[in-house]
């Protein structure tokens, strides 16, 4: 399966855009956002287990990490409530559950063999100001030239115009986000490729998770195809 697999083009996905689907676990179901392969393989998501639903024991071949959006997320580790952050690098495993149910945002089988620290953070902490009037920011992780955050806009908020080198990954939490291309509701993802630039703003705030500098081109596969 191959889902917003171009990573050279810009995506937008919306909340009404996309369907929930059923996984392969009862009560388990899901957003696809992007994905390249079926049950295993890169993929982006929003999940969603229903009260009492369980995914079975596995392990991450490629690393997941995940933000708990509401309800509270359970494996064998603990128990995450929404806000929570959680890396589990390659090789880790879990069998996760939700007693009352949650939403997770997901993201698998796009850790760097290097990127070995495994954590869950709290992210309903202080917020640190940010590069201009009425941004805060609560990074979150930095690996490479991989940046991971959650950053807050007041309302009236602007930003200068930039480039993304390595491209730009952001899921709106809360609010509407915009720039000179759209406006983005809540629940909304987009996927900016290596060397595209906009200037964001807020009109009302907003919260969302952004991550940056992880979608640098690759060297093109000289495997042969089927």
């Amino acid at each position: 399966m191959r889902l917003n697999a171009d990573f050279s083009k810009r995506v937008v996905v919306r909340p009404e855009d996309v369907a929930w689907t059923p996984s392969p676990m009862a009560g388990v179901e899901r957003r696809m956002l992007d994905r390249l392969g079926a049950e295993s393989g890169h993929a982006t998501s929003i999940v969603r287990y229903a009260p009492g639903s369980s995914f079975s024991n596995h392990t991450h071949s490629g690393g997941e990490e995940f933000l708990v959006l509401d309800g509270v997320f359970s494996d064998q580790y603990g128990d995450f409530p929404a806000g929570t952050y959680v890396r589990n690098p390659i090789g880790t495993r879990h069998a996760p559950h939700s007693d009352s149910g949650c939403t997770i945002f997901v993201k698998l089988h796009q850790f760097a063999s290097s990127d070995t620290r495994q954590f869950a953070l709290d992210t309903r902490t202080p917020f640190s100001p940010g590069l201009v009037h009425g941004l805060s920011v609560l990074p979150l992780h930095a690996h490479g030239t991989e940046q991971v955050a959650l950053v807050r806009w007041q309302a009236g908020t602007r930003f200068h115009r930039h480039r993304h080198q390595g491209g730009e990954e952001i899921l709106v939490l809360e609010g509407t986000f915009q720039d000179e291309h759209g406006d983005y509701p809540a629940g909304t993802w987009l996927r900016s490729p290596h060397g595209s630039e906009h200037r964001p703003r807020s009109d009302e705030g907003c919260l969302i998770y952004v991550k940056t500098g992880h979608l640098t081109p690759r060297p093109p596969s000289h495997s042969p195809t089927a």
